[in-house]
C-alpha cells in the first residue's frame, strides 16, 4: 500500500484518478479547494478508510507523510482560468514549487499534469514533445499556458538541482463523466446544449481540430508514467490521436442524443488553436500505453452522465 497525494483531486480527472487508486489497495489524500471540484465526484469514496479528504489550497503550503504526488490542482477549463488569471498562474507554479518542496522532504514521487496548451497554437502538426511550442505570453490564454510552461520548468530544476524523481505528463483534451455541468469546454457545451435542444454554439467556422480520449485512457496512462521502472521523467504526451473536426464533433453529438439541435456560429476566441492532435509515439515506446476506448462508446458514457445530473437539476 502506498500513501498517495492527489492536489484536485475532487476534481474531473482527480476523481476518477482517486477511485483508481484506491481500487488498486492504496491510501489516498484527496487535495482540493472546491473552486472547480465536486464534494459529489468523490462523496462514494468518504466511507472508505483509506481515503482521506482534505480542503485545501496548493497556493499554501501543505505537510503531509507521503510516497507519490500527482499535482492536478488547476482550473483546466478557460472560463475557469479566466475568472481569476492571477490565482491560475498562482497555482500553476507556487502550487507547483510547495509540492515539489514536498516531494523533496518525503523523497516521494511527483507527477506533474501538464497539458497540450504548453504548445499554444502550434506550427508543427501532430505535436512531439521535442517541440517547444507557439505561446502567447501576454493573451488571455496565458495564464494557464505559461503557468504550466512554468511548472514543468520547475520539475526539471528541482530533477536537475535537487535529484527529485519527477514525471511530466501532457493532458490532451480529455472528456468523460464528473465533467463540471458549467465546464464551458466542447464537450459538455455540445451535449447539455444537445440534450436540452438548445442551439449547438461553434466558435470559428468548425474547422479547427481537436483529438479527444477518455478519462479511463488518461488515468490509466498517468499511473503508467508515475510507476515506470525507468526512470522516465517525459515530458510524455497523452492523447487520443483521433482527429475530428468541432464540426464532425458537434454533429455526432447531436446524432448520439437524437437531437434536434441546430448548429450555430460564433467568433473564434483569442490564441485558440486551430489543430491540436497529438504523437503519442514516445508513450507507446516507453509505457505501452495507447487508447482503447471508442469515442462513440465514451460518449454515450458521458451522455448518459450529463443526462442525469440535468434531471437531478430539474
Amino acid at each position: 500500500m502506498k500513501r498517495i497525494l492527489v492536489t484536485g483531486g475532487a476534481g474531473f480527472i482527480g476523481s476518477h484518478l482517486c477511485e483508481r487508486l484506491l481500487n488498486e489497495g492504496n491510501e489516498i489524500i484527496c487535495l482540493d479547494n472546491f473552486f472547480t471540484g465536486s464534494k459529489d465526484n468523490i462523496r462514494h469514496l468518504l466511507h472508505n478508510d483509506h481515503f482521506e479528504l482534505v480542503r485545501h489550497d496548493i497556493t499554501k503550503e501543505y505537510y503531509a507523510e507521503v510516497d507519490q504526488i500527482y499535482n492536478l490542482a488547476c482550473p483546466a477549463s478557460p472560463p475557469h482560468y479566466q475568472y481569476n488569471a492571477i490565482k491560475t498562474i498562482k497555482t500553476s507554479v507556487l502550487g507547483a514549487m510547495y509540492m515539489l518542496g514536498l516531494a523533496k522532504r518525503c523523497n516521494a514521487t511527483i507527477l506533474q499534469a501538464s497539458t497540450s496548451e504548453v504548445y499554444g497554437d502550434p506550427k508543427v502538426h501532430p505535436q512531439k514533445e521535442d517541440y517547444w511550442g507557439n505561446v502567447n505570453p501576454i493573451g488571455i490564454r496565458s495564464c494557464y499556458d505559461e503557468g504550466k510552461r512554468c511548472a514543468e520548468t520547475l520539475m526539471m530544476d528541482y530533477h536537475r538541482q535537487n535529484a527529485v524523481d519527477t514525471r511530466i505528463v501532457r493532458i490532451f483534451n480529455t472528456y468523460g463523466p464528473n465533467m463540471a455541468m458549467n465546464d464551458g469546454r466542447v464537450v459538455s457545451n455540445f451535449i447539455i446544449q444537445a440534450l436540452q435542444g438548445k442551439d449547438i454554439t461553434i466558435y470559428g467556422d468548425g474547422s479547427q481540430t481537436r483529438s479527444f480520449c477518455y478519462v479511463s485512457d488518461l488515468v490509466d496512462g498517468m499511473i503508467r508514467m508515475m510507476n515506470n521502472q525507468e526512470h522516465f521523467i517525459g515530458p510524455v504526451n497523452l492523447g487520443n490521436p483521433s482527429e475530428r473536426t468541432i464540426l464532425e464533433f458537434a454533429e455526432l453529438i447531436i446524432k448520439l442524443t437524437n437531437s434536434n439541435s441546430k448548429i450555430v456560429y460564433k467568433p473564434l476566441p483569442m490564441d485558440d488553436p486551430v489543430r491540436r492532435k497529438p504523437d503519442i509515439s514516445l508513450a507507446k515506446e516507453k509505457l505501452g500505453w495507447t487508447p482503447v476506448v471508442d469515442i462513440e462508446a465514451g460518449l454515450s458514457k458521458t451522455i448518459e452522465y450529463f443526462d442525469r445530473k440535468i434531471r437531478e437539476n430539474c
